[in-house]
C-alpha cells in the first residue's frame, strides 16, 4: 500500500475511564493518587503549580510517601499497613501493583488511552492480528492486545519486567492465548526478525530516553529512534493495522514522533495522529500531562 498519510494533531487525550485508580490532587511537584484502596504520594516534575502542601492537607489519609534522596533515587515510607503487592482493574483488565524503586508502581494509568485505541483497532479488524510490543515493560499493552484477540510477542531487556508481564497475563486468565516472551535487546531482536522474515500487523514501542540492553547495549532515543522505527517497517505485514510510539522523554515533542512516522511510514496509506496523554485531576478542570504519543493507523 503506497500513498499519503493524513495528519491528525491532538492536544490532550485523558484516561477518564478508571474506577480503581484516581488522581486526587497535585501540587508543588507531588501527586496524590488512589491505587485501589491505597493512597500514595509521589513526586512528579510536571506539577509546578501550588495547591497547598499535600502531606499536610491530607494528613492521616495517605498510606505511603515516596521520598527522593539528595544522592539520587529515593525510598518509600509506608505510613499504614500496605501489602507488598495488590491488584487493580481497568474495565475487564487486571494489573499487578508493587512499590518499586524510583517511585514507580509497575503501571502507567494514562496508558489506558492507548489500550483503548489498540483494543478497538484489533477487535474491529475481524482478522488475526500479530502484535510486536517493544520496550514492553510489565505488559499493560500486551495484556490489552491479548484480551482483544491478538497474538503478541513481548520484548524487554529486563528479566524482572518480563516475569511481571507473565504475572499480569496469568491474572487475566490469558496464559493459554498466543504470547511469546523475550528478554532481549530491542534493536538486535528486530534485526534478527528481518533476517528470519517474520512480520507483524501491529507494532508498539515505549522507548526510554537512555538505557542498556540485555547485554549492556546502549540506547539513546535521540540517536536511535528513527533507525529502530525504520527497521521495524521492514517487519510490517503487507496489510499493517497500526504503529504506535509512546514516550516519556523530557523535551521531546509529540510533533517529533509525528515526523519520525511521516518519514518512515511514507509507503503506507493511513492516518498519523499525535499528542499528549494525561490524567484528569479530581474535582478540578486540571489535567496532568504524562507523556506523548505518535501513531500511524490504517483506514481499516
Amino acid at each position: 500500500m503506497i500513498g499519503e498519510n493524513l495528519v491528525w494533531g491532538d492536544t490532550m487525550n485523558e484516561a477518564k475511564d478508571w474506577k480503581d485508580y484516581e488522581l486526587i490532587d497535585c501540587s508543588n511537584g507531588e501527586k496524590l493518587e488512589r491505587w485501589g484502596k491505597y493512597v500514595l504520594l509521589r513526586p512528579d516534575p510536571q506539577i509546578i503549580w501550588d495547591h497547598g502542601n499535600l502531606e499536610k492537607k491530607y494528613h492521616g489519609k495517605i498510606d505511603a510517601i515516596y521520598h527522593r534522596s539528595p544522592s539520587g533515587g529515593g525510598f518509600w515510607e509506608n505510613l499504614n499497613d500496605l501489602p507488598t503487592e495488590w491488584n487493580i482493574s481497568y474495565k475487564d483488565l487486571v494489573f499487578h501493583i508493587k512499590q518499586m524503586g524510583f517511585k514507580h508502581t509497575g503501571l502507567f494509568p494514562e496508558q489506558a488511552v492507548n489500550w483503548n485505541f489498540m483494543m478497538e483497532k484489533i477487535k474491529n479488524a475481524k482478522r488475526p492480528i500479530k502484535v510486536l510490543n517493544l520496550f514492553a515493560y510489565t505488559g499493560g499493552a500486551s495484556v490489552a492486545c491479548l484480551k482483544a484477540g491478538a497474538s503478541v510477542v513481548h520484548v524487554d531487556s529486563s528479566k524482572g519486567m518480563v516475569e511481571w508481564c507473565k504475572e499480569n497475563v496469568k491474572m487475566n486468565h490469558l496464559e493459554d492465548r498466543p504470547i511469546r516472551y523475550l528478554v532481549d535487546d530491542v534493536l538486535k531482536f528486530v534485526e534478527r526478525e528481518i533476517r528470519r522474515g517474520n512480520v507483524y500487523d501491529a507494532i508498539i514501542m515505549d522507548p526510554p530516553s537512555y538505557g542498556k540492553g540485555a547485554h549492556k547495549e546502549v540506547w539513546n532515543i535521540e540517536k536511535d529512534l528513527t533507525h529502530l522505527v525504520s527497521l521495524c517497517t521492514q517487519i510490517l505485514s503487507e496489510n499493517p493495522l497500526f504503529f504506535l510510539i509512546n514516550s516519556y522523554t523530557t523535551g521531546l515533542s509529540a510533533m517529533t514522533l509525528y515526523n519520525v512516522l511521516e518519514v518512515t511510514m511514507k509507503n503506507y496509506t493511513g492516518k498519523i495522529s499525535y499528542g499528549e496523554v494525561g490524567l484528569p485531576i479530581k474535582n478540578s478542570n486540571l489535567i496532568l500531562p504524562c507523556g506523548i504519543y505518535g501513531r500511524w493507523e490504517s483506514d481499516e
